[in-house]
Parts: structure tokens; C-alpha cells; sequence
């Protein structure tokens, strides 16, 4: 009998490696655009490998697989499937957590600096007057005297730290199973969560989506930032509290915020953050360009033929 490949969701142009991949298995393989449970496990019925981009895999849809199956997940995070489900049905999953740590590195850094000018905040005086001065956005602090908080200190806050560094910032950081040796290695000053909102000029979410850090830019941390603070999200959107977010711009606690990602996403049409001239939102894309995509896709469809190989998976996480 065939093997049997399926892709459950995508945001690429084509899905040519995959489709290469499963042509040298001689493979069954077929692309599909779920979004639910029930899209989800009627398209991957009796599946080998399967390749997940957003769609739910729920231990109900990974019950429907062949055992010993696999789910690949495109991407860093694998909050969208029951590890624990599928450790105990014998399927595994694997991620690709190294496709696009420079990209995301680029959308975290291109969002923080016009927030920490004002950019968005004068073209958006401009639209409603034509007379701007420089003083109207209030008060903007130089690079060199200004402190970027890290909540998190993986692969990608790294390179982050690396593309700022030569405008001069001084960095504060917080990371509870990162070694102290990348913080020496970086120069990067490690801090609590309750001293970096106190200290920190601009902060850039790095964290992942754990029980334990959902809401953890809530109004609790929110309370404690300087007035005037930046926040950048390009990690995982259950990390902020949207409301209390909403809360502290509009009391311009926080002067400015980027936010890729949400919880829940897309953002809700009736969120007040939607008219915020202070908030710039993208929709998931701090991980698109043409050079990550193609890396995404060839290193999952890589990870694919080893899992139909028999072989030991790169980047197993169960």
C-alpha cells in the first residue's frame, strides 16, 4: 500500500518541495485548507506523514492516523498539537525550529526602532493636520541611553540583540532555563520579569506559549513599565493580555506597540486596538520572505523523507 502525505493547511506560494518529496516515495499526497477539528481529521484519515501549519491536530484528529505516524509542524512553535495525545498513541511530532530565526530577527528589529522614533505616531498627525512640529509626539529618548528588554533569551532575542547592538542600546534580559553564558556571551544583563518592566525603554517578546506564560504581559507587568515604554510581540499572542495592552496605551503607559501575533488571531474587528494610532499590526508574518519560506518548507519535507526512511528525526519534540 502507498504511503500517504497529507498537508492540512499552508500560507506558501505552492508546496513544490512536499510534493517532490512524496513523487520520490511514490507517495499518495494531497493539500488541503483546514481550519477546523472536523476539516482537519477527514483529511488526514489513515495519513503517514502529515505537515501542519495552524490547523488544530486535537487528540481526536490524531487518533485517525496510521501508528507510528508523523506530524510535522511548519515553524518554531507546536501549541496547535496535542503532544502529550500523541506521545501516547505513538505518533510523532517534530518541528522546524531553525528555518527563519534571522527573518523574525529582522520583523522584531524593524518593528522596535520607528516605535522608539515615533514614527507611526507622526504619520498619523499628519493625516490630521498639516502643521507637525518635532515635540508633538512628546518626548523621544536617544538610542544610546535606552534599555531593551528581552523576555526570552532563545535563538531569535539573540540574533535581535546582534542587529541592535550597533546603535548603541544597553540590553536587560529574562529567561529561566537559558545558561548565563549566552547572557556573558551577548553582554546582555539578566533580570527578573519584575525588573525588566521597571527598567526596560522597549520590550521584545521572545517567550513561548506555555501554561505558565499566558497573560504574561498583563496588567500586573503593565503596571510596573516606565511611562512611555515600547512593546514588541513577534512571538506568541497568548503571551498578552489584550485588554490590559489596550488599557496601558490608552493611559500612554505604553507609547507604542507592534504586535504580529494575537490571542485569539486574527485580532477581533471590535478590538480598540484596531483604531489605535499607536499600534501596528501585522498578521503573522514576522516569519515571510521568499529566503525563510523555501528554507521552511525544504527542511520540513527533509524531516518528512526521514520519518518514511525510519530514520531519527532532526527536530523530534516528543
Amino acid at each position: 500500500m502507498k504511503k500517504k502525505i497529507i498537508v492540512t493547511d499552508h500560507a506558501f506560494k505552492n508546496v513544490a518541495y512536499e510534493q517532490q518529496m512524496a513523487n520520490d516515495f511514490d507517495a499518495v499526497f494531497e493539500c488541503h485548507s483546514c481550519e477546523t477539528e472536523d476539516d482537519t481529521r477527514a483529511a488526514i484519515a489513515d495519513a503517514d506523514v502529515v505537515f501542519v501549519n495552524f490547523a488544530p491536530v486535537t487528540k481526536n484528529v490524531l487518533s485517525v492516523l496510521k501508528p507510528g505516524a508523523t506530524v510535522i509542524r511548519y515553524g518554531i512553535g507546536y501549541d496547535n498539537v496535542d503532544i502529550k495525545a500523541a506521545t501516547e498513541l505513538g505518533i510523532s511530532v517534530a518541528n522546524v525550529p531553525d528555518y527563519g530565526v534571522a527573518t523574525v530577527a529582522d520583523h522584531a528589529t524593524a518593528s522596535l526602532l520607528p516605535l522608539l522614533r515615533r514614527i507611526p505616531a507622526y504619520n498619523a498627525l499628519f493625516a490630521q493636520s498639516d502643521k507637525v512640529r518635532p515635540g508633538d509626539v512628546g518626548d523621544i529618548r536617544g538610542f544610546r541611553s535606552t534599555v531593551i528588554g528581552l523576555v526570552g533569551m532563545g535563538r531569535i532575542a539573540r540574533a535581535v540583540v546582534e542587529r541592535l547592538r550597533p546603535f548603541g542600546f544597553s540590553f536587560i534580559a529574562t529567561d529561566p532555563y537559558c545558561d548565563q553564558t549566552v547572557f556573558d556571551s551577548l553582554g546582555v544583563e539578566r533580570v527578573t520579569l519584575d525588573e525588566l518592566a521597571k527598567r526596560a525603554h522597549a520590550i521584545s517578546l521572545h517567550a513561548p506559549s506555555t501554561a505558565d506564560n499566558i497573560h504574561l504581559i498583563g496588567a500586573d507587568f503593565l503596571s510596573k513599565v516606565q511611562q512611555g515604554t515600547v512593546l514588541v510581540n513577534t512571538a506568541r499572542g497568548s503571551l498578552v493580555d489584550l485588554d490590559a495592552l489596550a488599557a496601558a496605551v490608552t493611559d500612554g503607559r505604553i507609547a507604542g506597540a507592534a504586535l504580529d501575533v494575537t490571542d485569539p488571531e486574527p485580532l477581533p474587528l471590535d478590538s480598540p486596538l484596531r483604531g489605535m494610532t499607536q499600534v501596528v499590526l501585522t498578521p503573522h508574518a514576522a516569519f515571510y520572505d521568499d529566503d525563510s519560506l523555501q528554507n521552511l518548507q525544504r527542511l520540513a519535507s527533509e524531516e518528512a523523507a526521514r520519518a518514511l526512511l525510519g530514520e531519527e528525526l532532526r527536530c523530534k519534540v516528543n
